[in-house]
């Protein structure tokens, strides 16, 4: 077992309380495992009342060599990638419009998928300032750009992706390739407006629009890379290889069915 990296700090949570930052990545075999509780290395909150970080049993290990299968996964992945400071990227939400509920709610949002609008996660749901906020489950997670995390990188390496390949961050140097849709939204039971952004089907991938694929990736020097982005979808929502069961799990545990956002 090759260790790569281990770290512990203190981090002042919204909750006033401190807690250790615990992290420890290595190489076993063919896999890269990143093992962390979860307990974020920046200031975070605040959110509703009663959200607070607890801390989690992360255990990530994906493909040390990853390779492009030909095919792309884009359904079940419910953790995207995990930072080098042990924090889950899951840019997806499990709350959809509800043209049923209550019209003077102000988030008329449930898990019910029927109407086919999945909210987004930024400029969707309440985040801190670091685009990130924590489940039912106490699970601190970001949706977007953690500038406390992006500002303090040593090169470009962000995060390795459910599959294996690195994901980088190079700021506006590289840009996403999906654009707002134009107009109103139209079709039975969708939320009123025009393509703002706080759905996910507000988005549509333009190939050559920007200079990443649909899984936000590129080739740079014969591999594949994915990137974070500023802009929608943020992290890479498909992967090119394969996915292990750590993200598709949830990282820490047997996790059947993702936990409810409570909107942080």
């Amino acid at each position: 077992m090759k260790a790569l990296y281990a770290t512990t700090v203190l981090t002042l949570l919204a909750a006033s309380a401190a807690q250790a930052h615990e992290l420890n990545i290595t190489i076993q075999l063919d896999q890269r495992c990143i093992v962390s509780n979860g307990i974020p290395d920046h200031e975070v909150g605040t959110w509703r009342e009663g959200a607070v970080v607890e801390p989690q049993d992360h255990l990530f290990c994906v493909d040390a060599t990853p390779e492009d299968t030909g095919t792309i996964t884009d359904q079940g992945v419910f953790i995207s990638g995990m930072t080098l400071t042990g924090i889950p990227l899951r840019p997806g939400t499990a709350e959809w419009y509800n043209p049923d509920a209550d019209a003077d709610a102000e988030r008329p949002w449930t898990r019910d998928r029927s109407s086919g609008w999945n909210v987004e996660g930024v400029g969707g749901l309440i985040m801190d300032a670091q685009n990130a906020h924590v489940d039912g489950d106490g699970m601190y997670h970001y949706h977007g750009i953690p500038e406390a995390v992006m500002s303090n990188l040593e090169g470009t390496l962000f995060a390795y992706a459910a599959d294996g390949f690195e994901i980088r961050y190079v700021g506006g140097d590289v840009q996403s390739s999906y654009q707002l849709k134009e107009g109103e939204r139209e079709g039975e039971g969708a939320p009123e407006g025009v393509h703002d952004g706080t759905y996910v089907q507000d988005w549509e991938y333009i190939e050559g629009s920007g200079t990443l694929d649909e899984c936000n990736g590129t080739m740079v020097d014969g591999e594949y890379v994915y990137y974070a982005t500023d802009t929608f979808p943020f992290f890479p929502r498909c992967f090119r290889g394969n996915v292990t069961e750590a993200a598709l799990g949830g990282g820490g545990g047997d996790r059947p069915e993702p936990p409810v956002e409570n909107d942080g």
